[in-house]
């Protein structure tokens, strides 16, 4: 079968790889329909994330169980939400809600991000532990417009809706940037979750239209040099992967609020104003976003008609382009597939 594969900085080719094959009764063999470019793919085809190839790639995918084990719980034909990081679902760690650091996996594991365990722009994927992984895909939304649920869209969530569930009608701040589609899916969820004022900066004009068309406020991003802005925000998310912008963020952060950041700092140390934080009893959460924990709250709620992430998608592209449009600067991409059944 074909899989892409990157092999470095601004090469993408496609190989010829064995068709998996299912190893377990709880496993599914799915075939990608529609996969979105990940803020995080950009930055790897780029250079900017220091991935080292050649590995699988693509991890954003709505598919089509092709054939599944008997305690899978899925059958051929089944369209579904494929979550990007591997869990089983069963251990510890997972039971808890943090399937991004399950147990039965090694550290960081995911589908097309530096390990050889497959990727989603491919004819083929083998999930294990299917039925607990695999979500069925909620009726009425076409692949393309569910293509980011398995990893951008819970990204944004896991930043929003549970502190809004906690605070009703909170204040929220997005400084947008590098993680580009998920601060905007950050600000777009905010304001379908019936957050008050929620404010969206960045000096990228484009990002600002898409923030808007939400029905956010949005301006160019002032930083505040070190100053405690004037405006405070009981939520405060960071994606602009900028340690002067991140620090922006945390000191427009209220009183016993919350600051989220959902970009990826590749520095060693980023500086932090810890005193403003500690003497106002703000709390700083950073980690990578365990998706499929997110997924339940957030497909009943994109199912609702509250949410429609359509807004986003940039282009759409066949399988076929993947390898030549992976750093185009489109705030997002998704690739349909273009291979036969």
């Amino acid at each position: 079968m074909r899989q892409l594969y990157f092999v470095e900085k601004g090469k993408f080719e496609w190989r010829d790889i064995p068709a998996p094959t299912l190893q377990t009764d709880a496993e599914a063999i799915v075939r990608p329909l529609s996969v979105a470019r990940c803020d995080l793919d950009l930055y790897i085809a780029n250079g900017i994330a220091p991935l080292k190839g050649p590995f699988p790639f693509g991890h954003e995918a709505i598919a089509e169980v092709v054939d599944a084990g008997v305690a899978s719980g899925f059958a051929p034909g089944d369209r579904v939400i494929v979550p990007f990081q591997l869990s089983c679902g069963r251990c510890a760690t997972c039971r808890r809600g943090f399937t991004a650091s399950c147990e039965a996996f090694p550290p960081r594991a995911a589908f097309g991000l530096g390990m050889d365990i497959g990727g989603a722009l491919s004819e083929r994927m083998r999930v294990p532990f299917a039925d607990h992984m695999l979500m069925r895909a909620p009726a009425g939304f076409s692949n393309a417009q569910l293509a980011s649920m398995p990893d951008n869209i819970p990204d944004g969530w896991r930043a929003v809706a549970p502190h809004l569930r906690a605070r009703p009608g909170a204040s929220v701040l997005v400084v947008g940037g590098l993680a580009q589609s998920v601060g905007l899916y950050a600000a777009a969820l905010a304001v379908s979750l019936g957050a008050g004022r929620v404010l969206y900066l960045d000096d990228d004009a484009r990002r600002r239209a898409v923030a808007t068309s939400y029905g956010a406020s949005a301006e160019p991003l002032a930083l505040s040099e070190g100053r405690e802005p004037k405006e405070q925000f009981e939520i405060t998310v960071d994606a602009s992967g900028i340690a002067p912008a991140l620090r922006h963020a945390l000191l427009s952060t209220a009183p016993n609020g919350v600051c989220t950041a959902v970009a990826i700092y590749f520095e060693p140390l980023v500086g932090l104003p810890l005193a403003p934080l500690y003497y106002k009893g703000a709390t700083f959460h950073t980690s990578r976003v365990s998706a499929r924990a997110m997924l339940p709250d957030l497909v009943e709620h994109v199912a609702c008609g509250h949410f429609h992430p359509e807004k986003m998608i940039t282009r759409t592209l066949p399988f076929s382009a993947a390898a030549d449009a992976m750093d185009a600067p489109d705030i997002k991409l998704v690739f349909e597939t273009d291979f036969a059944p």
